[in-house]
C-alpha cells in the first residue's frame, strides 16, 4: 500500500495534554511530533514535513496566536486551535489568522480524529484526494473515487456500502476492529444499526474475495471482531 503516513505537530506546554493527543494519533495511525513551546514549533515547521498543527492558545513567552500568525508569513499549513472551556478566545479572530477549525479542551478522541480527518480532507490538493482514495494489493485494487472493486484485473459490481468497508480495512492492515468501531466509522456516528449488519457485509465482500487472496486476507478475529491481515 502505498499511503504516505501523515503527520501532525503537537503544541502545547500542557505534557499530559500532548500525551492525550498522542495517543488519540498513534491509535488512528497518524504520525507525529510534539512541542511544548511556540519556539520550538516554529523551529520544528521550518525543518520538517508536517500535514496539520494542533496548537493550544494559552503558552507562556509565545502563545498560540502569534505563533499562528508568524507560520502564516511563510506556510499556509492547516492549523486547529486548542482552548480551554470558558477560556476567553475569539473565534472570528482565530479564523481571520488563518486557523481552519478549533476544538475546545476537554475533548473526546473522537472528536480529535473526526475534526483532523475533516481539516485534512478539505484542505488537500484534489490530486492527492483522488490519489488517497486508491488502495493497492496484489491482484486487488479498491478505488473509492469511482466505487471500483478490481480482482485480478477483473471490475467486480458491489454495493457502496461493502466497498467502503473493505477500503476501511484494507487502509488499516492488520489492525483488528470491533463490530461497534466498524459502525462508527464506515456507517456513521449517528447510525443506529445492529452489529450483525457489520457481519453481513463481510460474509457478502469474502463471497466476492475466495479464491483469490494472496498477500492478503480478510479475516475474523474470534471474539473481538474483523481485520485486513497482510503477510
Amino acid at each position: 500500500m502505498a499511503n504516505i503516513r501523515q503527520k501532525i505537530l503537537i503544541v502545547d506546554d500542557d505534557k499530559n495534554i500532548c500525551e492525550l493527543l498522542r495517543i488519540y494519533l498513534e491509535k488512528e495511525g497518524f504520525g507525529y511530533l510534539i512541542c511544548y513551546d511556540g519556539e520550538t514549533a516554529l523551529e520544528a515547521i521550518r525543518k520538517e514535513r508536517l500535514d496539520l498543527i494542533l496548537l493550544d492558545i494559552m503558552m507562556p513567552e509565545m502563545d498560540g496566536i502569534s505563533l499562528c500568525r508568524e507560520i502564516r508569513r511563510f506556510s499556509d499549513i492547516p492549523v486547529i486551535f486548542l482552548t480551554a472551556k470558558g477560556e476567553t478566545f475569539d473565534k472570528v479572530l482565530g479564523l481571520d489568522l488563518g486557523a481552519d477549525d478549533y476544538i475546545v479542551k476537554p475533548f473526546e478522541g473522537k472528536e480529535v480524529i473526526a475534526r483532523v480527518r475533516a481539516v485534512l480532507r478539505r484542505t488537500m490538493p484534489e490530486v492527492e484526494k483522488e490519489r488517497e482514495k486508491i488502495i493497492e494489493y496484489e491482484n486487488l485494487v479498491i478505488n473509492l473515487s469511482n466505487y471500483e472493486l478490481v480482482i485480478e484485473g477483473k471490475v467486480f459490481e458491489i454495493p457502496p456500502k461493502e466497498l467502503e468497508l473493505l477500503y476501511f480495512l484494507a487502509s488499516h492492515p492488520n489492525r483488528v476492529f470491533t463490530r461497534e468501531q466498524l459502525l462508527e466509522d464506515v456507517w456513521g456516528f449517528d447510525y443506529f444499526g445492529d452489529s450483525r449488519t457489520v457481519d453481513v457485509h463481510v460474509k457478502r465482500l469474502r463471497e466476492k474475495l475466495e479464491g483469490h487472496e494472496g498477500e492478503w486476507q480478510l479475516k475474523t478475529v474470534w471474539g473481538v471482531g474483523y481485520k485486513f491481515e497482510v503477510k
